[in-house]
């Protein structure tokens, strides 16, 4: 059995800054095991730009973001596998994986770190009517095959869901002489950031018609029409709202799911809300020693946020195996309620916090000219105003050590969003 201090699975942007930071902060047995050809994760097919803003204080696309973690995991000698598949994590922390080359192996890790990010929901999850002919493909498949493989899924083009890969392909597929017709979305709200519909669908032409979805679809062997029609509070489609769109390809960008079917088959506590794990201060699940963090714990908006996340797991990851994290004593549970719809971490040991703690959550609706409070037990300690705040951007809050700390009988905080 092969023996590592740290063992990342994935090697897309979170599992890249994690063994970044993990390496900085003094461990030298690293493995990154990644099923791809390629480090770089998903950023490899994101050529727009947009990213590194926040992290490299310049704009960069996705592969020149993904190379620059690249190039610090090469510098630092960082070991990695790839076209490797983990099979499973067990509570000791022994990774089964699997390779054409190495066959079928096990690793005792002394620290996990969970980056296998997240895939987008499919069709079946949708409950679409009409046949199942080919030209429907998820907005991310359609991504890889433009930007990667270099074939145009279609022509004519419906897009279901305003997500920001649908967005994103709603250019990209305009730039490549494709005529994008509409954008349906579901809900009264776009799921995608504002920049993302100003930038791909306004600036375009292209209309999104909120409150909207598919209710058929025509063609046998190839998509020929999608018919959508408005929605009312139920979701449910209003008769008579039907418009029909001809069209060779329908796309769908409906929300993704965090890939935890090896979090779950290790006894990692999920919320019911993001379907990633549970964790605390320190990014740890309920299993002492495997940490999550990037895409798989919960959908960001911005990769920067992905990799700062990434950062904090390795270097906790880090002082568990050098023992230097105290054993958990009365935790301060941390909640959402009244808009808030859950908040990274879930719990909170002071005694293991840095000075400063980044919270982070997402409102369930738009919410406009509001405030952002926080409770310290019946307390009211922060209260924030915000012009506007929306599903599809992440929000946040910092929490201060010596604030928590001057409040030893502290139970729990609580976020939510309030009108005054």
């Amino acid at each position: 059995m092969l023996n590592y201090d740290i063992v990342i699975v994935g090697g897309g942007p979170a599992g890249l800054a994690a063994a970044v930071a993990a390496r900085e902060a003094g461990i030298d047995k690293i493995l990154i095991l990644e099923r791809d050809k390629e480090l770089g994760g998903i950023l490899n097919q994101c050529i727009h730009n947009g990213f590194g803003l926040h992290t490299f204080r310049e704009e960069l696309t996705g592969p020149e973001y993904a190379y620059r973690f690249i190039e610090k995991v090469l510098d630092a000698k960082i070991e990695y596998r790839l076209n490797t598949m983990v099979m499973d994590v067990s509570q000791d922390r022994i990774v089964t994986a699997m390779s054409r080359q190495d066959g079928m192996y096990q690793i005792k890790a002394g620290a996990i770190i969970l980056a296998m990010g997240c895939r987008e929901r499919p069709r079946g999850a949708l409950n679409i009517p009409g046949f199942r002919p080919a030209g429907i493909f998820s907005a991310g498949t359609a991504q890889r095959l433009v930007n990667i493989e270099g074939y145009m899924p279609g022509r004519e083009v419906v897009i279901l869901g305003s997500g920001d890969i649908g967005l994103i392909m709603a250019r990209r597929m305009t730039l490549e002489g494709a005529k994008v017709k509409v954008v349906a979305e579901l809900m009264p709200y776009s799921g995608g950031l504002k920049r993302n519909i100003v930038q791909c669908l306004d600036d375009f032409g292209i209309p999104l018609k909120l409150s909207h979805t598919v209710v058929d679809i025509e063609g046998k062997e190839h998509l020929k029409a999608v018919t959508i029609a408005q929605v009312d509070a139920n979701s449910k489609p209003i008769p008579g709202t039907e418009e029909r769109y001809t069209c060779d390809t329908l796309l769908l960008s409906c929300g993704l799911i965090p890939e935890n079917e090896l979090s779950r088959n290790a006894g990692v506590d999920m919320s019911m809300v993001t379907s990633g794990p549970i964790v605390n201060e320190s990014l740890e699940t309920n299993i002492q020693g495997i940490f999550a963090c990037g895409n798989v714990l919960h959908v960001h908006d911005l990769v920067d946020y992905v990799s700062e996340e990434a950062a904090r797991a390795g270097e906790n990851a880090a002082k568990f195996i050098k023992g230097q994290l105290p054993d958990s004593k009365a935790e301060i549970e941390v909640s959402a309620t009244d808009g808030a719809r859950y908040t990274v971490p879930s719990t909170i040991n002071v005694d293991r916090m840095d000075d400063k703690l980044t919270v982070r959550f997402r409102v369930g609706a738009v919410y406009k000219d509001s405030f952002v409070s926080v409770y310290f037990d019946d307390e009211r300690v922060m209260h924030n105003k915000k012009r506007i705040m929306a599903p599809g951007e992440m929000e946040q809050i910092i929490l201060l050590k010596d604030k928590l700390t001057a409040k030893p009988d502290l139970k729990k905080i609580t976020v939510k969003i309030e009108s005054e």
